[in-house]
């Protein structure tokens, strides 16, 4: 069987890091791509709708919510705003609340005067046209991954979001490649959605990408194979640090990029990094949590640092690394795709 031609992206707030591997080609040589995301183009169209004065009806589906200063600068000017069902799960996890406190409307049919706004983290037409100006055929399936908060009624998304990490690291034995999956789990609502709009094709949370992605590194994997290594990744919109030791996660540590001063941060990894920093704490200084199960004690103080992501020049002066996995670090989750699609090829064979 021939092998195939596969489209990876990495859809994050800011940007989305496109890796198109062609088997025959080394990674540095494939064609990649950072563009704007998805949530950033979403958002630059409603915010000229609201500078025109114009009413909005949010289209399409469930996706990332990158563009909710643009959605609630949009409602503080006092302009309408409604939203299909499908899409409404974009801006909220309890519709019912977003009505009644905001009056969104929730509606199937677009209403009159409404400019219609469509949502998606991955649109088909959108990249048959991309790639056909780029002179490049269309894939032979696509992956992709991204941050997915869960739908967790009752609950916080962010205190849910870490309650499918405790039960990642604790029934998978904190294996990375485990949280690519075939089908995602119930609660992973953007990612289910996502995976319908890319065919099928493997989805995955972006923070395990990276990780798989920079274990691709022979440097920090040959690492945590002898001392524990902190992967830290600096996004736009969260910075995510993961304690890996023999290829396994340990410990996770999520929380918004820019709440945080670069001091502040590095004082709460070195305290995660020790298995001394609680959830609660993180919690409470608005971040997603943070969570360590036993640390090796092979590991140590996990004392080495590689840091990736767009935001890594604040880690500038610390005692981190800077790697840059397949020749180019933006592409690090979408290299973690396709070294665990080679590591299923290796064991059907």
């Amino acid at each position: 069987m021939p092998q195939r031609r596969v489209l990876c992206l990495d859809i994050g707030s800011g940007t989305q890091d496109v890796l198109y591997h062609f088997p025959d080609l080394e990674p540095e040589n494939c064609p990649k791509f950072v563009l704007p995301a998805p949530a950033r183009q979403v958002g630059a169209r409603l915010a000229a709708l609201t500078a025109a004065g114009r009413s909005v009806y949010l289209c399409g589906r469930n996706m990332g919510g990158g563009f909710f200063k643009a959605y609630r600068a949009h409602l503080k000017a006092g302009l309408p705003l409604a939203a299909h069902p499908d899409a409404v799960w974009a801006l909220t996890d309890d519709p019912e609340r977003l009505v009644a406190t905001t009056g969104v409307v929730i509606t199937r049919e677009r209403p009159a005067g409404h400019v219609p706004v469509a949502l998606a983290d991955y649109d088909p037409g959108y990249w048959r046209a991309f790639l056909g100006a780029a002179g490049l055929p269309e894939p032979d399936m696509v992956m992709a991954c991204a941050q997915d908060h869960g739908l967790h009624p009752g609950k916080s998304s962010r205190e849910g979001r870490f309650r499918l990490w405790e039960r990642f690291l604790r029934e998978s034995g904190g294996r990375p490649e485990a949280l690519v999956y075939a089908t995602p789990p119930s609660e992973l609502t953007r990612l289910a959605v996502l995976q319908d709009s890319i065919g099928g094709g493997p989805v995955a949370d972006s923070a395990a990408a990276a990780v798989l992605g920079m274990l691709a590194d022979p440097a920090i994997a040959a690492l945590t194979d002898v001392s524990g290594v902190m992967c830290v990744n600096a996004g736009n919109s969260h910075t995510v640090a993961a304690l890996v030791h023999r290829r396994r996660i340990h410990g996770i540590y999520e929380h918004h990029t820019g709440m945080l001063d670069p001091d502040t941060l590095w004082a709460d990894l070195e305290r995660f990094r020790r298995g001394d920093l609680t959830n609660a704490e993180v919690f409470a200084s608005g971040g997603h949590g943070c969570l360590t199960l036993e640390l090796p004690a092979e590991a140590g103080i996990f004392p080495y640092t590689s840091v990736i992501g767009p935001k890594r020049a604040s880690f500038t002066g610390f005692d981190v690394d800077f790697p840059s996995p397949g020749g180019d670090m933006m592409l690090t989750a979408c290299l973690g795709l396709i070294q665990w699609q080679a590591a299923r090829k290796r064991q059907s064979l």
